[in-house]
């Protein structure tokens, strides 16, 4: 009997079949009403891809759109087990099949930015922290969102005369023509990369930069655990795709007890620990429906 591994974030869900390793993806999280639904077609989608049909036996799911209401969250994994006929649903957030996967030992504070951003951080004796992950109307400080939408508000700005001059302001886009998009996020959060490409010759870019650098740093300080030095992982596109150009003034940014250490997987290897093995340290953290 196989298994499944999840991992759901804003722009795409991503599913491993267990033991093959069999992968595939379907759409990310959508925002409304029927969310939970979407979730399910979105699954559902994965699995046709990878033509799977057989029994399941645990589901083990990492969701940025995780419901924060308790029985809302029991609610969705409920349907999933019943959709999906599986033994067992393992349902939790994303930061968490994130976290372990980046940090086998359970201890330390992960990063997981990609459109959205969020982090957790977990002491040596259990406690736990997590910090931002609120979308991007309230948080998501230092996002792929933030960044691109910084960067075409500095468009704007410059473009009716009320912010400094940008080679951003050169490209031919209109930002206010992406308001009707049903991926706007997503279609903000693409144009974290021109901020990155203009900014080592252009002072605007590279003051966004700069300053997600920063948000990222003050995220990463409020979810230290202890007083100790402690390992931190950055995990996701952002970082992936930024490189140096924002691990050096993330560096610059932080205290010298983050340790920033190589993520050992990522979270899709995490919500396959969580479908494999036993869920300590993140039991509480996760909704377990038999």
């Amino acid at each position: 009997m196989s298994s499944l591994a999840i991992d759901g974030g804003q722009t795409a869900l991503r599913l491993r079949v267990l033991p093959d390793g069999r992968t595939s993806a379907g759409p990310g999280y959508r925002h409304g009403a029927d969310s939970r639904a979407a979730t399910v077609a979105a699954i559902r989608q994965a699995l046709a891809a990878v033509r799977f049909d057989g029994p399941i036996d645990t589901v083990a799911l990492g969701l940025t759109g995780f419901p924060p209401d308790p029985v809302a969250a029991l609610a969705l994994a409920r349907d999933l087990k019943v959709s999906l006929q599986a033994r067992e649903v393992r349902l939790t957030q994303d930061v968490v099949t994130t976290h372990a996967g980046a940090l086998p030992d359970g201890y330390g504070v992960v990063v997981a930015a990609g459109t959205g951003l969020v982090c957790l951080g977990i002491g040596p004796d259990g406690t736990r922290r997590k910090i931002d992950g609120h979308g991007y109307l309230f948080g998501d400080a230092g996002s792929a969102f933030a960044i691109g939408r910084a960067g075409l508000v500095a468009v704007q700005r410059a473009r009716d005369g009320r912010g400094p001059a940008t080679a951003l302001a050169d490209l031919e886009l209109d930002p206010v023509s992406l308001y009707p998009s049903p991926t706007l996020v997503a279609d903000v959060a693409a144009f974290a990369p021109e901020v990155f490409r203009h900014a080592p010759a252009d002072a605007v870019a590279q003051a966004i930069v700069d300053q997600a650098a920063r948000d990222i740093a003050d995220t990463i300080h409020a979810a230290l655990p202890g007083p100790a030095v402690v390992p931190v992982a950055l995990v996701g596109g952002l970082f992936e795709g930024a490189g140096e150009q924002l691990l050096e003034p993330l560096r610059a940014a932080l205290s010298s007890r983050a340790q920033l250490t190589p993520a050992a997987g990522n979270s899709l290897d995490g919500a396959e620990r969580l479908a494999t093995g036993p869920l300590t340290p993140y039991d509480d953290l996760v909704v377990v429906h038999r």
